[in-house]
């Protein structure tokens, strides 16, 4: 009986790190070309006359302006600034994008006001996407993480917002990244995140169970010399504006929901979209919040793997604020990069695998589809971060 042998050598197997540079890099080109297109559309940068398109991005340049011009406080005042903002694209337009952030947020805004309007904003969305999708890079540990940053779904919906997503990811990546090796710099991060401070309440909580003493200082004193610079170049006025205009902002958003209870992604929003009373919303939100806060210092306590410990806490901070747009969920990349790395150095499991990627694919369909899907994603990574909490062994 003749025996043949297959000599047709086998195609090797891609590595999983390979795999994930693939996936991000054909993401990236994706958007790239949804992008064009959208642009020649006129539905993107600038309108079928020419003309800049209104996004997010206008209320950062028109407070940078009010600033230069020397009326920072004016940059809380709803009507002063929206008139700023119709200056900064040449035409009127029917919403309104408010300025809501802290006065050592007006530092970027008046740098950015510097330029055109539409080079400050193309400047802005590149410089922050190339420090977040390095800021992946840098957590999983080679290029292919870089690819994975900037393809990280997400990141499209940041872009055509012209928000500060991509920024406030690699601070709270940078933050966690830095942390184990280098503490100063982590805390440095940590003090630079009070621009958007909803995003802080989880992290001193997780310090101090942890006893990173270190870290929290240099927090404190970047954030303390932060507010002390800003209220020396912009005076007492801007704080006291900022003070007085945060209330009604957080009524009218939080609220009375007039910037749509579907486009909030947290659960306050989906309770109300859905028909639930504000009583039953805030109550479900703080309940979340509060269960968030304790995993996290118990977690933070424990000998659990620091990728398990990272990845929930930027998974939580997203959960834990009721303030929440889909812009702000570059920040889930953090939390998937570091079960990534966990899952390079252990073994992926078919079933994490896929929420993962059901969690993404949730967040890519957020234009098409009237409901949470940005909570329901973070709320998917969670659960894949508390499973591995429960299985994974201590380190």
């Amino acid at each position: 009986m003749a025996v043949t042998h297959d000599l047709a050598p086998r195609a090797a197997q891609p590595s999983p790190q390979r795999t994930i540079g693939l996936i991000g890099l054909t993401l990236a080109l994706g958007y790239l070309i949804v992008l064009a297109g959208t642009y020649l559309q006129g539905d993107f940068l600038i309108d079928r006359l020419g003309r800049p398109i209104a996004n997010d991005f206008v209320n950062v340049w028109a407070a940078g302006r009010l600033a230069l011009d020397g009326q920072p406080a004016a940059a809380y005042d709803w009507t002063v600034h929206k008139a700023a903002e119709v200056r900064a694209l040449g035409h009127d337009f029917a919403a309104y994008y408010g300025w809501h952030y802290p006065p050592p947020a007006l530092f970027f805004a008046m740098a950015l006001a510097t330029l055109p309007y539409l080079v400050a904003m193309l400047g802005w969305l590149a410089a922050t996407l190339a420090v977040y999708a390095l800021t992946i890079g840098r957590i999983l540990g080679g290029r292919f993480g870089v690819l994975f940053g900037l393809g990280f779904p997400a990141g499209i919906w940041n872009i055509t917002a012209g928000q500060n997503g991509f920024l406030t990811a690699a601070l709270i990546g940078g933050t966690l990244g830095f942390l184990e090796r280098q503490p100063v710099l982590a805390g440095f991060c940590l003090g630079l995140l009070t621009y958007k401070p909803q995003f802080g309440l989880l992290f001193p909580l997780a310090l101090i169970a942890d006893r990173r003493w270190l870290t929290l200082a240099v927090a404190a004193v970047v954030a303390i010399a932060l507010a002390a610079t800003s209220w020396l170049a912009f005076g007492s006025a801007a704080w006291e504006a900022f003070v007085h205009w945060l209330p009604i902002t957080s009524r009218v958003v939080l609220g009375e929901g007039a910037a749509s209870w579907f486009r909030l992604q947290s659960v306050l929003g989906l309770i109300r979209a859905h028909g639930g009373s504000e009583t039953l919303a805030w109550t479900a939100q703080i309940i979340l919040t509060l269960t968030l806060a304790a995993g996290i210092v118990v977690l933070w306590r424990s000998r659990a793997a620091f990728e398990i410990k990272a990845a929930a806490l930027a998974a939580a901070t997203l959960l834990a604020t009721p303030y929440l747009y889909m812009y702000d969920l570059p920040t889930l990349g953090v939390a998937v990069a570091f079960l990534l790395r966990l899952a390079l150095r252990n073994g992926f499991s078919t079933i994490e695998t896929a929420a993962l990627a059901a969690a993404g694919a949730l967040i890519l369909i957020y234009p098409y589809v009237e409901t949470h899907v940005g909570f329901a994603a973070a709320s998917i990574v969670m659960a894949v971060v508390v499973r591995r909490a429960c299985t994974a062994p201590a380190t």
